[in-house]
């Protein structure tokens, strides 16, 4: 199925065949990529899949050995410029030095932008108070917790007002509070019309903060998609229904036909995709019946089975990423 044409003001990012290979070591191997502007798009895959060869490729670290790129409406391979002062990015370990204070890492950050000396300042200011880093600001960068330095490396981007913000693994080695913060920032930044490419090795971080969630494994896209039409790529869902009158379960049983039995706690178990209509196609034929059960559970498919389908278990439709678009 083709990719939904758009103007090129909206859409942020796109590639086309990309490729990139190490000696006889391919990396990527043809990755088409369409994220629209102002959105999140979080790039899912276990480790050596090709995730930060990406990203660096689009923030122009790297060079590509093939395909079609163009960044904030701007060609990878001809206006590499253009390109890097669109984009910010923040990689897996962060910018900040720790022998300067705060306010220094951003005031060094407004210099490299090549903003005059007092509209330096009041940049600095304003995004230091925007991630509650005003009172820190006096500080040592080296003194301040993980959550902190992120919060001071995401601010240290933003010095030169990006369109595109690249995070690679923004809230590895954060604790679960500091990255709830993380999410509320790149929250924040795609209200403020940013567009946030996101990759992450944590499936719920995608699952609350994406748009659209591609996975990507062994240099190439598996599947794309938003993360309900990913998830319904994925069998394995069903009701789980239970009983303790032997007699109810029994009759339910015959209804039932369809659903696997567990004599031992007095379970059936549906397949289905979870949704209201087919819930209530089971509690109709029950109501019917006569028969009502005590306990009534749902269990959809989440990203993580979406994940390890994809990346090598479950089995899954034979073009996954012909499937969602």
């Amino acid at each position: 199925m083709p990719e939904k044409k758009g103007s090129a003001s909206s859409v942020a990012v796109s590639t086309a065949g990309l490729r990139k290979s190490y000696g006889d070591k391919t990396v990527l191997d043809g990755v088409d990529l369409h994220i629209p502007a102002g959105s999140v798009f979080a790039l899912l895959g276990p480790n050596g899949a090709g995730k930060t060869t990406t990203v660096q490729i689009l923030s122009t670290l790297i060079g590509a050995d093939g395909g079609q790129v163009r960044v904030a409406g701007h060609d990878l391979a001809t206006e590499p410029q253009a390109v890097r002062a669109a984009i910010g990015v923040t990689g897996q370990f962060s910018a900040v030095d720790g022998l300067i204070t705060g306010e220094e890492n951003m005031l060094l950050m407004a210099d490299l932008h090549h903003l005059p000396k007092r509209e330096g300042r009041q940049v600095a200011a304003e995004l230091l108070e925007r991630f509650d880093l005003a009172e820190a600001a006096k500080r040592p960068a080296s003194t301040y917790s993980g959550g902190m330095k992120r919060r001071l490396d995401i601010a240290m981007t933003l010095v030169g007002n990006p369109r595109i913000i690249f995070l690679d693994e923004p809230t590895t080695g954060l604790d679960p509070r500091s990255r709830r913060t993380m999410w509320q920032i790149v929250r924040e930044l795609v209200t403020g019309g940013v567009t946030v490419f996101l990759t992450t090795q944590y499936l719920e971080e995608a699952d609350e903060l994406a748009d659209r969630i591609a996975v990507l494994n062994a240099g190439r896209i598996a599947a794309q998609g938003t993360a309900e039409e990913l998830k319904r790529l994925v069998p394995g869902g069903h009701v789980r229904l239970r009983f303790t009158d032997p007699a109810a379960y029994q009759s339910a049983a015959h209804v039932l036909r369809a659903a696997t039995r567990d004599d031992e706690s007095l379970a059936l178990q549906i397949p289905g995709d979870g949704s209201q209509r087919e819930l209530r196609s089971v509690l109709d034929r029950l109501d019917s019946a006569g028969i009502e059960a005590d306990e009534l559970t749902v269990h959809t498919p989440d990203l993580d089975d979406v994940f390890f389908a994809l990346t090598g278990g479950t089995d899954i439709p034979d073009h996954p990423q012909e499937a969602v678009r």
